[in-house]
């Protein structure tokens, strides 16, 4: 058996040991081994992060963007470099499987790279004003240090996401990871210090978030708050950051639903329909939640979807033919459990799925079959409730109404996925769902240019392309006049 890696806490530059003295286990979700310990940091360390933050951004913010952004692509280049380690690494605290993990990895370099080209497009403004011999000039600005707290489906992922755009802007940043999957984050302080990037400019904490969470968003030193994670978590970080006014960009949860229309390509929705549902073993803010489809193509829909949902190659995430690895703990298995047993309380039918997995393998992780329930009804748990994991409620529609009705009554509204070829439905879709993503006639996947912005209570701010570039910038206005 090879060593337990114990990882420190990364501050201004340095691997810090925790005053407490305590340590969290990482544990594999395929083997549930521990794979791993990390430092359970305190208070204390989370001050001594955002003060080093703070000393930092002074300088950094005073070198041109271009600079800074060229020592983001060198990090982003070391990322690509040890693509393969840390793909592995991902698998193990996580369990995605290997291919997913690796897609991650080189989403995390783009990420970077993305933001670095935006080095030379941070733009403001003149505009004329109403007085004479006087301009005014908009400037944008860094807002100063900012705390990213990452979720733990896409670890690394969400760490360079927010990370590029906060550096290339001038900002400083403490990361904190989940203590579920921080492994493949606490590397990145690794790679930071071997291109050059000056200490303090990325710190890297670990340790409870009611703890140390807090106190890096409680703290004034803290002006901006990025978190993609769950929504009662997010609401509670508003909270906690309204007494200084910090601004807080949340990317929260999702109910996704996925809508089949009776003229769809069945092939193609069903092949989106899948993916976009059991991809990270359902472990996705965009993923398809709930489905709903056409009257008239249900059942040609249904058998093509159930034949390819008992398909799904569930099992080791390291072996290249495996489509689906493991949840990410425990209580998420629970969690699974539970659904199922109360859809099936409230009427709906198991189609296929609906437990762990048998067989040799299965005895030790935290499994859980590719689920499909059908005659689902609207009011049910299972059409509201996220479950962020392998279940999919089906439900029927017969009209445009009806199913628009159906999407919306929702809590959140962060993706949707519609699939038709009649543009008028495509225009009504646009009006009236009332989700900040929108995919038409493919499974979901942002993109980098584009917008992540979620409605209701899927978050606030958005992030990617140019204008969650904008989130991590304050905007500075001068009145200049001069002598005619």
């Amino acid at each position: 058996m090879s060593a337990i890696k114990e990882y420190q806490l990364f501050i201004d530059g340095k691997w810090v040991t925790s005053a407490s003295g305590e340590t969290i286990d990482i544990v594999n979700p395929t083997t549930e081994e521990i794979v791993a310990r990390v430092q359970n940091g305190t208070v204390e360390e989370a001050n001594q992060a955002l003060e080093a933050a703070e000393r930092a951004q002074k300088k950094w913010k005073k070198i041109p963007a271009r600079t800074r952004a060229e020592l983001l692509y060198k990090l982003a280049d070391e990322i690509k470099a040890n693509a393969e380690y840390l793909a592995e690494l991902l698998v193990k605290e996580q369990g995605k499987i290997l291919k997913v993990a690796k897609g991650e990895v080189a989403v995390t370099a783009s990420f970077i790279e993305y933001a670095c080209e935006g080095a030379r497009r941070i733009e403001g403004d003149i505009v004329p004003s109403d007085n004479p011999n006087e301009q005014i000039w908009i400037q944008k600005i860094p807002r100063g240090v900012v705390v990213a707290i990452t979720a733990w489906n896409f670890p690394l992922a969400l760490a360079g996401r927010k990370l590029g755009p906060a550096l290339v802007a001038g900002n400083t940043i403490v990361i904190k990871p989940t203590s579920e999957t921080p492994l493949a984050t606490l590397e990145l302080g690794y790679l930071a210090q071997k291109v050059g990037i000056p200490d303090g400019v990325i710190n890297i904490l670990t340790g409870p978030g009611r703890a140390m969470g807090n106190a890096l968003v409680e703290n004034p030193i803290t002006k901006m708050v990025t978190m993609t994670g769950s929504t009662p978590v997010g609401q509670q970080i508003a909270r906690n950051a309204a007494e200084n006014l910090t601004h807080v960009q949340l990317e929260l949860g999702g109910k996704a639903p996925f809508i089949v229309f009776a003229d769809a390509d069945i092939d193609a929705a069903v092949d989106a329909a899948l993916h976009s549902r059991f991809d990270n073993c359902g472990q996705v803010c965009t993923c398809n939640e709930r489905m709903y489809v056409h009257e008239g193509i249900y059942d040609a829909f249904m058998e093509k979807f159930i034949a390819k949902t008992k398909a799904i190659r569930v099992g080791d995430p390291m072996l290249e033919d495996t489509d689906m690895g493991p949840k990410v703990n425990a209580s998420e298995l629970k969690h699974m459990e539970h659904l199922v047993a109360v859809s099936l309380k409230e009427g709906a039918t198991l189609a296929t799925g609906g437990k762990r997995p048998e067989g040799n393998g299965f005895e030790k992780g935290y499994w859980f079959e590719p689920t499909v329930l059908t005659n689902v009804t609207q009011s049910m748990t299972i059409v509201h409730e996220e479950s962020f994991g392998p279940i999919l409620p089906v439900l029927k529609f017969k009209t445009f109404d009806e199913v628009i009705g159906y999407a919306n009554d929702c809590e959140y509204g962060l993706a949707a996925m519609v699939f038709t070829n009649d543009m008028n439905i495509i225009m009504k879709c646009n009006d009236e769902l009332e989700y900040g993503e929108i995919y038409v006639n493919r499974g979901h996947g942002e993109q980098h240019q584009g917008f992540h912005n979620g409605y209701k209570l899927s978050g606030s701010g958005g992030e990617d392309g140019k204008y969650g570039f904008e989130q991590y910038m304050e905007k500075k206005t001068f009145y200049i006049r001069h002598k005619a």
